[in-house]
């Protein structure tokens, strides 16, 4: 059986509009299994539209972008042609279009739209601390964590660590290295707010090489070799053991499916 369209919703905002269509235009064909679209939004900076654009990449998917941000919305589309991938636009020939017709210039504000209520603060303030606190930063973010995510180099935090801050979830996550001594904080929070996240070999040895691919690196480096794949997981998997907390797998996950996973988890406390 064929495998699913996998579509990518990119935005510098909620991503809901690029939703909307997505759902009206899917609703006009009869799939033998539902399209999975993967959602990500609050893209503001070229790294994680690099990492966004590099899973799609990978999965072979479809892209459909609402960059406010011309400069963002350029990179998008100049790495979709560059690596073959179906790029759809949604917001810059209309853009454009309203500029040459009135003289006016867009303000290029992805939150615009939204109304400023309470609720807009605390999700942009869940923002700004999945931010701060990535990639441990500080490790004393981690005792202000509402879950805490942990995992080797190519797992998936820090993109799920964005989508869980748009739930209004504050969320820090810490890089396992072997040779890295873990941060004493992890040890003093609940194990019930500790989420590892893990994959398989030759899933984690795609990504890592994809990875130094598109920054013009070795792709046969020592960071994608079977041996220090095997021995990170490894590494992985002693921590999640020491720690006490649960894992999940996310090798077959979209981000929205491994978020609703953590959710889960957490509430069970």
């Amino acid at each position: 059986m064929k495998q699913p369209v996998v579509i990518y919703v990119i935005s510098d905002a909620i991503g809901e509009t690029a939703q909307h269509t997505i759902r009206a235009v899917t609703a006009q064909f009869d799939f033998d299994e539902q399209p999975d679209i993967r959602r990500h939004a609050f893209i503001r900076d070229e790294a994680a539209l690099l990492e966004t654009l590099e899973e799609a990449k990978v999965a072979d998917g479809i892209v459909v972008q609402t960059l406010v941000s011309s400069k963002l919305a350029r990179y998008a589309k100049s790495y979709c042609e560059q690596e073959k991938i179906a790029n759809i636009d949604l917001l810059t020939h209309l853009t454009k279009a309203i500029e040459g017709k009135t003289g006016l210039h867009s303000k290029e504000d992805p939150g615009n739209m939204r109304r400023l209520d309470s609720a807009y603060f605390d999700r942009i303030a869940a923002i700004e601390f999945a931010v701060k606190y990535d990639d441990c930063k500080d490790p004393r973010g981690l005792l202000e964590a509402d879950i805490v995510l942990v995992g080797v180099s190519r797992t998936s935090k820090t993109p799920l660590s964005s989508y869980l801050a748009n739930q209004n979830f504050k969320v820090a996550n810490v890089p396992l290295v072997p040779e890295i001594p873990l941060p004493e904080e992890l040890f003093k929070i609940p194990a019930n707010r500790i989420i590892g996240l893990t994959t398989t070999p030759e899933k984690l040895g795609r990504i890592r090489r994809v990875r130094l691919r598109s920054m013009g690196l070795d792709e046969m480096s020592n960071y994608s070799s079977d041996r220090r794949i095997l021995e990170e997981l490894e590494f992985g998997y002693e921590t999640f053991k020491k720690l006490k907390c649960r894992v999940i797998h996310v090798e077959d996950k979209a981000i929205e499916e491994t978020a609703a996973l953590v959710q889960e988890m957490i509430e069970e406390k």
